[in-house]
């Protein structure tokens, strides 16, 4: 085994643990009530999915059109604007002190649509293209679905272990994340390199920029600005790896453009969330110092 080889292993342990701890971590802090409420709020369910496969999509076919990348690279960045669901949202909302209840739920919510979606959409965008549903839904529900699944069972019946449980989670969540975005760096540094000059990296900071105003601006209230925000800028890069391995792996450029773009939402979003989060913090703080004065 190369080091290459290693550290790509690495790379994909680090994913696995990252995606399987953060829905279980989810899942013994929340019950299937906490989930399930925000999605019956009907204006927020249609802002949500108008924002992620309406909106967004069609960010990335104007983008295709302004500017003139090489058609490889317009057709990863197309991948990733059909995509939605990620994983990484849920650590993205835990960051920004947001309703982690409407974020796993816009999640879930986001990545059984996206399983319908993509099949349907992505070959009027990108003509001669098939698109596997059954494997996009299948590393979905195995490393997704089912965690949170056994979690919410565990928090429902042993409420006790679930809380000992869940710091576990966390910290091994922190840690695989962590570990996986250095690896990232790591293994596509050239890769990275060798886009500069295409417009490719100008490009995707436009669309994940865009994105996250659509959510956030969009939100039908205050209160779920930052989820929206992030899990609208937050694509199912996982996803959009099935589709590109399926159709295009002859062709490099396609998976450049997801693997760029991925690292691009790492960077950007984890601190936006951050900063987020620290001014929710203030705010708090500010008005609970008003309160106290005014006694």
């Amino acid at each position: 085994m190369t080091i290459e080889e290693f550290f790509q292993t690495l790379a994909k342990l680090s994913t696995l643990i990252f995606v399987i701890t953060s829905m279980a971590g989810l899942g013994l802090s929340l019950t299937v009530s906490e989930i399930l409420t925000p999605l019956k709020d009907g204006k927020l369910v249609f802002r949500v999915l108008l924002a992620n496969f309406v909106l967004v999509p069609f960010l990335g076919f104007l983008l295709t059109r302004i500017v003139s990348l090489e058609q490889s690279l317009s057709a990863g960045l197309l991948l990733l604007a059909c995509a939605s669901g990620a994983p990484f949202l849920t650590k993205l909302v835990q960051l920004a002190k947001g309703d982690a209840g409407l974020g796993l739920g816009m999640m879930v919510l986001l990545m059984v649509t996206t399983i319908v979606y993509v099949p349907i959409v992505l070959p009027w965008l990108l003509p001669g293209i098939s698109v596997n549903a059954f494997a996009i839904a299948k590393s979905l529900v195995l490393l997704m679905l089912i965690p949170l699944a056994i979690a919410l069972f565990i928090k429902s019946r042993y409420p006790d272990a679930a809380e000992s449980l869940q710091g576990v989670m966390s910290q091994a969540s922190n840690t695989s994340l962590i570990a996986l975005f250095v690896l990232m760096l790591v293994l596509n540094f050239q890769t990275i390199l060798a886009t500069i000059g295409t417009g490719a990296i100008a490009t995707m900071l436009v669309f994940i920029v865009g994105t996250f105003a659509i959510g956030y601006l969009l939100a039908p209230y205050s209160t779920a600005r930052s989820v929206m925000g992030l899990g609208t800028a937050q694509r199912n890069i996982s996803a959009a790896l099935v589709v590109a391995t399926e159709n295009f792996s002859d062709n490099p450029n396609v998976l450049t453009m997801i693997v760029v773009g991925s690292l691009l939402m790492l960077g950007i979003l984890l601190p936006t969330a951050g900063e987020l989060g620290k001014r929710k913090s203030t705010t708090e703080s500010s008005q609970t110092a008003g309160v106290t004065s005014r006694r």
